[in-house]
């Protein structure tokens, strides 16, 4: 069983639309409407997987309840933490040449008392969990620490604990010692405060992640594959991919292919990648079924193209201290 911890779930909209432009009527030709947030989207490409997975997310309102409507409908074990704020609503325009323009509200804040529950249903549900992926931003009242408490508790229950989160609360994390994180380029970036520019940029940062705490590092590089870096050396993985329709919940899919082929070694970066692409051809955040993917496209290799430009060369927006 893998046990996912969302603290700032979604309900996703998402609309398919020929172009985008500002300050016009913009008739869309499609519209989808899935539950969201990181973790959620990882529980949903492993129920894809048909494996069991119990999402923890804190739930409110309208939204919320629809939210954990449609995660029911998907086979999905849902633990809800009832807040008083109603769950945010995030819109998604994705454009027939693949740009993709996402508009996230911040949604509710927490209380003392919520945030508490919020860690006693983690406490509660992880027991027999194989892991425990904790993902995406932190709703306003959670500390940047929380992540670092959640990593620190399950440790001492015996659990594993995958991490996909950005800034101030990757780096409080990263002294708990979180067996696996996963950032993208840009939080990569972010975390290091440098920039990169080719995939030998991406190994170095990742392995100062490992030298801060982080067990291993599965770190995102958009159209230029995957890294995985480990105590048992470095791996880099891509796919060919035929159209990009939408990459909303890409990284999830590969985190969640990752975590049901064992979380570890090149066979399990393999099922990342593959997760990965196959996710981007789908519309919206609709996760993949096992149908959906195509091992042979996959290409991993110990032989890491240190040299390789990345596509789409990453800035740090802010070195994060």
């Amino acid at each position: 069983m893998i046990l996912t911890v969302t603290p700032n779930p979604s309900l996703d909209r998402t609309y398919e639309v020929q172009a985008l432009h500002r300050g016009e009527v913009v008739r869309a030709e499609t519209e989808r409407m899935d539950p969201g947030g990181k973790g959620v989207n990882v529980s949903r490409a492993v129920a894809a997987a048909g494996r069991r997975t119990v999402a923890v997310l804190p739930l409110g309102g309208a939204p919320g309840a629809l939210v954990a409507e449609l995660l029911d409908a998907q086979g999905i074990e849902v633990a809800p933490v009832p807040v008083a704020g109603a769950t945010r609503s995030n819109i998604a325009l994705a454009e027939a040449d693949g740009v993709l323009t996402k508009i996230n509200a911040p949604g509710p804040q927490l209380t003392a008392d919520e945030q508490e529950l919020l860690l006693d249903t983690v406490r509660e549900r992880s027991r027999g969990a194989d892991w425990i992926a904790c993902c995406g931003s932190l709703p306003r009242g959670l500390a940047p620490s929380w992540y670092a408490d959640v990593v620190t508790r399950a440790h001492a229950s015996g659990a594993r604990i995958a991490l996909d989160t950005s800034g101030r609360a990757l780096l409080e994390a990263l002294r708990a010692r979180p067996d696996v994180v996963k950032p993208n380029a840009e939080e990569l970036a972010e975390a290091v405060g440098r920039p990169l520019v080719t995939v030998g940029d991406a190994l170095k940062a990742a392995e100062e992640l490992r030298g801060t705490g982080a067990g291993a590092v599965l770190a995102s590089l958009g159209a230029d594959g995957q890294l995985l870096v480990d105590d048992a050396g470095a791996w880099f993985g891509s796919a060919a991919v035929h159209a990009v329709r939408s990459n909303v919940g890409a990284g999830d899919a590969s985190l969640a292919g990752f975590l049901v082929a064992g979380g570890s070694g090149p066979d399990a970066l393999a099922s990342a990648v593959a997760h990965g692409a196959a996710a981007v051809q789908l519309p919206g955040s609709v996760m993949p079924t096992p149908a959906d993917l195509d091992p042979a496209a996959v290409h991993v290799t110990a032989d890491v193209p240190v040299e390789r430009l990345l596509t789409e060369p990453v800035l740090p927006a802010e070195a994060v201290s």
